[in-house]
């Protein structure tokens, strides 16, 4: 007799549940779809442990037909597939065929429904698969299904279940992206007892966002919109502030259905490259239109995969729309201040500010003598030196036999130039008549010039931070990040010119690696000498540094290499030339800038406030920590009752 036999339906329908449903989330998703498919505009849910005892969904829809109810918890039973063409112009949430049968398999489950133009409704109910007879029964126009003791009849995916309290946590996520893909319908969520959410259809996207992730996140949201070609891409992004500790916050939708893509995500993170710390993550609600022929949906059967005829054109429109939205917006994170201590803690966890306060004591008088080393520092900031130019900025720390290219650099962008994104918005590009008017204005007016471009009276407090009196208010900035995103952007403006100075060194320095780290290295060997590391081989797994950046000075070469090399083997996916290149001058800026700690002269502090306008993004240094923060006047006067 033979080994090999085919399997009774029962088994293969279990087989097939486990991977449509994974929990009582799994069966709250494919539910609601129905009801979104079926036209409704008011759903119900109400779940009991979690879901493991009760999932009830009612809605308002077309409802099933009685000859239809009994083959809709049939396998490969669909009324939105045709044909295998259809799989390629897929309009609804739904399509395959599998969610009811799997879900009537693994659990007890009652249907009631009735279409508009049937007299009387119909009721039918389904144990482990097991269909009783389909009875008349007293229903509105819509469909309500019961899902009871969910896994009854397979304990060991019972025993998987987390706690309640857990499930019904995912069943909450699971209704929130419903209730964000579809904001014009009426949405309520029960849990037990009580009503978790209740959401009027006549909200707006903002309003229901609200609702579901808080208040203070929807009045730091920033609307982004693009339309190129069949693809429309709108919604919203946070503010840098609103950063999250994991990927959570992001809710990505292609033709209304919830999906997880690689791509997109990694677009989002590289849009929000710079202005988050490391570990952060964007906080975004997208919204991607596009035609059903351009997208596959069937890659996965829990539907929450895709895959684009095109996506590199994806990733490039949501990419340059997330930065030109950047580019014309106020990422300056604005403190916030309260008087429950409780109310801090929670904006201090989901990554805003907390409270802060200045005393006004602090600030002593007394000037400690400067060390004769600073006096170089301080002619970073001299306003007899300053200037547009990147290589000016830098006539200090150079050879007096400077290169050609170095005497020639034009002058540093002006403040509305479009930064690292240029290759995404040629439009936004300096002209030439901009950097004529760059070149001749006044470098920096003296404080209290009446000239608009004066930098703002300002004192520094614990040697670390600058407050500075603005139009709206007050800003703090902290000196070290201010000066590193202004050292990282002439760095930067330098290289697209050519490249950055290199030092030979009079002996070459030996820097043995783990060979896959050698390996990469040696791929970037020429992105690594325009910055003025020239690698080689020396045999084995070991390189032979020649050079490095004028500017580092003192740093030993063979940390910033090892750096490097462990950034390469960190990446998730390989970094772009351009993400490479800007972690490299990040840890070179870093290096080079003041630190927290020493104590600027008044010049110092008027010159490296007046050069923040120069450079593109000093609301946040080139790691992605907050610079300057804002207090404005209104939050002033309420602090002081005058409101």
């Amino acid at each position: 007799m033979g080994r090999i036999r085919t399997l009774p339906p029962s088994v293969v329908n279990q087989i097939a549940a486990g991977e449509v449903v994974e929990r009582p989330a799994s069966v709250v998703k494919e539910l609601l779809e129905n009801a979104i498919d079926a036209g409704a505009s008011r759903i119900e849910l109400w779940v009991e442990r979690g879901g493991k005892d009760l999932i009830r969904v009612a809605d308002d829809g077309t409802g099933i037909a009685r000859e239809d109810l009994l083959l809709a918890f049939t396998p490969h039973s669909t009324s939105k597939l045709q044909s295998a063409d259809d799989l390629h112009q897929v309009r609804t949430l739904g399509f395959r065929g599998e969610a009811l049968a799997a879900i009537a398999e693994i659990s007890r489950i009652r249907c009631v429904t009735r279409t508009l133009d049937e007299p009387v409704g119909s009721e039918i109910q389904i144990e482990g698969g097991s269909a009783g007879p389909i009875r008349d029964a007293a229903s509105p126009t819509g469909t309500v299904i019961e899902v009871r003791n969910l896994f009854f009849n397979t304990p060991v995916r019972r025993g998987f279940l987390k706690s309640d309290a857990t499930e019904a946590a995912h069943v909450a996520e699971m209704f929130t992206r419903v209730a964000l893909a579809f904001p014009s319908v009426h949405l309520t969520l029960r849990s037990g007892n009580r009503i978790l959410h209740d959401l009027p259809a006549s909200q707006g996207l903002n309003q229901r966002i609200a609702a579901l992730l808080g208040r203070e996140l929807a009045e730091r949201l920033l609307w982004i919109e693009s339309r190129i070609g069949s693809i429309h891409l709108r919604g919203y992004v946070g503010h840098p502030s609103q950063s999250r500790s994991s990927t959570k916050g992001q809710y990505l939708f292609v033709g209304g259905r919830y999906v997880r893509d690689r791509a997109l995500s990694h677009a989002l993170a590289e849009a929000y490259r710079g202005l988050l710390m490391v570990g952060r993550q964007p906080v975004a609600i997208l919204f991607l239109d596009l035609p059903a022929e351009d997208v596959d949906v069937n890659v996965h059967p829990m539907k929450i995969e895709v895959r684009f005829r095109d996506s590199h054109r994806v990733y490039s429109q949501l990419l340059a729309t997330i930065r030109q939205t950047f580019l014309a917006s106020d990422l300056h994170t604005q403190l916030q201040l309260g008087s429950d201590p409780s109310q801090a803690e929670r904006s201090t966890a989901s990554g805003s500010s907390s409270r802060a306060t200045v005393p006004v004591d602090s600030v002593s008088p007394a000037v400690r003598a400067v060390a004769v080393d600073r006096e170089d520092v301080a002619r970073w900031f001299s306003p007899s030196e300053v200037s547009f130019s990147t290589a000016q900025a830098w006539s200090h720390r150079r050879p007096a036999s400077e290169p050609d290219w170095a005497r020639n650099l034009p002058p540093a962008p002006v403040p509305d130039r479009a930064g690292p994104f240029d290759e995404f918005e040629p439009s936004a590009r300096p002209t030439a008549a901009t950097q004529a008017a760059a070149r001749s204005e006044p470098v920096l007016p003296p404080v209290g010039s009446d000239s608009p471009a004066a930098p703002p009276r300002a004192i520094q407090l614990h040697n670390s931070y600058l407050i500075a009196e603005t139009e709206e208010g007050i800003a703090v900035f902290d000196q070290h990040a201010l000066h590193e995103r202004i050292l990282f952007e002439e760095l930067r403006e330098r290289l697209v010119h050519g490249g950055l100075e290199a030092q030979r060194l009079l002996t070459p320095e030996p820097v043995e690696l783990p060979p896959a780290d050698a390996a990469a290295l040696l791929e970037q060997r020429e992105l690594l000498a325009r910055l003025g590391i020239e690698v080689e081989s020396f045999g084995g797994s070991t390189l032979l540094v020649s050079s490095q950046p004028a500017m580092l000075g003192p740093l030993p070469i063979d940390r910033l290499v090892r750096d490097i090399a462990d950034q390469l083997r960190s990446s998730t996916l390989p970094p772009s030339a351009e993400a490479l290149t800007e972690s490299i001058l990040s840890r070179m800026a870093c290096k080079a800038a003041v630190k927290a700690g020493d104590r600027l002269s008044p010049e110092e502090i008027t010159a490296l406030l007046g050069r923040r306008h120069l450079a593109a993004n000093t609301h946040h240094c080139p790691h992605g920590r907050p610079a300057a923060l804002v207090f404005t006047r209104s939050e002033l006067d309420r602090q002081f009752g005058r409101t």
